[in-house]
């Protein structure tokens, strides 16, 4: 089940003292090598959010976690605060939501482009300028080929979508002729 709410909660709350710190890029690196770490080694999961096991073994875990990623006492304390207080299985989601404000902070955006062929690295570079200059943000493009749309690209950053995908168009006037009838 997600906790999205309860997990942006506690993403702002450290990214607050991270900015206060000047600590927030390096907490972004830290909550992503954990949810990386969870998202490939289940036992890790399981030996944090198992209710199975005792308080103190879990901490311990922790603890032995955040030794081996030198983490500094701040980020330390609040990874051992989400095992005591039974959180700690959401620790991916806020890792997301993290990463989210640590990229409005930045003026990034993600984008995502689809179009039926690879795409040459010259027009990506062009789409990606186009992007920026109607977001007015930095855009990190990904891109992907699916060739069900025939022609075209679709881009997406945020909720700004532009199709121009041949796939679309077709449906388009598939629409208005069946309205001339």
């Amino acid at each position: 089940m997600k906790q999205t709410i309860l997990a942006k909660r506690y993403a702002k709350a450290i990214f607050t003292v991270g900015q206060e710190q000047e600590k927030y890029e390096e907490y972004d690196e830290v909550l992503q090598g954990l949810a990386s770490l969870y998202s490939t080694h289940p036992e890790v999961v399981d030996a944090l959010t198992n209710p199975l096991y005792p308080m103190d073994v879990k901490e311990n875990v922790m603890k032995g976690i955040v030794a081996s990623m030198k983490v500094d006492t701040i980020m330390g304390n609040f990874l051992n605060l989400l095992v005591q207080k039974k959180r700690a299985e959401i620790l991916p989601e806020i890792a997301a939501a993290y990463k989210t404000m640590v990229d409005d902070a930045k003026n990034i955006s993600h984008g995502n482009v689809i179009s039926a062929v690879e795409l040459s690295d010259e027009l990506k570079e062009n789409i990606q300028t186009i992007l920026e200059k109607l977001t007015g943000k930095k855009v990190e493009l990904t891109t992907s080929v699916d060739q069900s749309i025939i022609g075209g690209i679709i881009a997406q950053v945020g909720d700004l979508v532009l199709d121009g995908s041949i796939k679309t168009q077709l449906a388009g006037l598939k629409d208005s002729i069946k309205g001339r009838e």
